[in-house]
């Protein structure tokens, strides 16, 4: 078989890619641990660098990664969830590995977010849950993974955040922030002890409400990218 050969990434892709992590750690989506991804083409992706994101600089170029294929020296193991999934599905672009805090909490209880706000739409009825709190570190547990996330775009992982995959990295980084409101939705609504009388959105109601209509991710990309030192207006 032949090995794909590794393409460089321009410098806008590293700088969206930059952009993009900032601004999961400035929402708290992520910490200490995480990372997110860029598709170049159907071969390759772009992971960004191997460190907190918050702390990631100007000066940190994420690294090519082939689609198949060991993974480049230095490059996180978790990152075999990015393979998998791009492998999977050729038309998704972006792929973010979060840690989100209200998330997290739901996991833990076997629970993931019902669709039951607009912002809870986007996402398929069950989000389903990889029930297993242990690191991905094999091939076999990425594949897992990425099966968990079938033709949707988001596998909850108990006790260990979250994956989320869409078309683009703005998408991608609007979804995670979505998902965890989701979930602030779902604690709060369980809380109460209004679990019974809370409606969730059917399937017709959500298609209906899903929409990228109106700038709706554009609009959250900005808002969410706000101050960063590389964002532009």
């Amino acid at each position: 078989m032949n090995t794909p050969s590794i393409i460089a990434a321009s410098a806008a892709q590293q700088r969206r890619l930059r952009i993009a992590a900032r601004a999961l750690a400035r929402a708290k989506l992520v910490h200490a641990y995480g990372h997110c991804s860029l598709r170049l083409d159907v071969d390759h992706f772009l992971v960004c660098a191997p460190k907190p994101m918050a702390l990631i600089t100007s000066a940190d170029d994420g690294v090519v990664v082939p689609v198949d294929g060991p993974l480049p020296e230095g490059v996180l193991g978790e990152v075999r969830i990015h393979q998998q999934i791009y492998r999977n599905r050729p038309e998704l672009g972006a792929v973010i590995r979060s840690m989100p805090p209200t998330v997290m909490s739901l996991s833990t209880a076997r629970c993931t977010p019902q669709r039951r706000h607009g912002m809870g739409s986007y996402f398929p009825a069950p989000v389903p849950l990889w029930d297993d709190p242990q690191l991905i570190r094999t091939e076999q547990q990425a594949a897992g993974v990425a099966q968990a996330v079938g033709q949707g775009n988001v596998v909850v992982m108990r006790g260990n955040g979250a994956v989320v995959a869409a078309p683009t990295l703005e998408k991608a980084l609007v979804l995670t922030w979505y998902l965890e409101d989701a979930a602030r939705v779902e604690l709060q609504v369980r809380s109460a002890g209004l679990e019974a009388q809370g409606v969730v959105l059917n399937d017709e109601e959500a298609a209906l409400r899903a929409t990228d209509a109106g700038r709706i991710f554009e609009r959250m990309w900005d808002y969410l990218s706000a101050g960063d030192p590389e964002a532009t207006f």
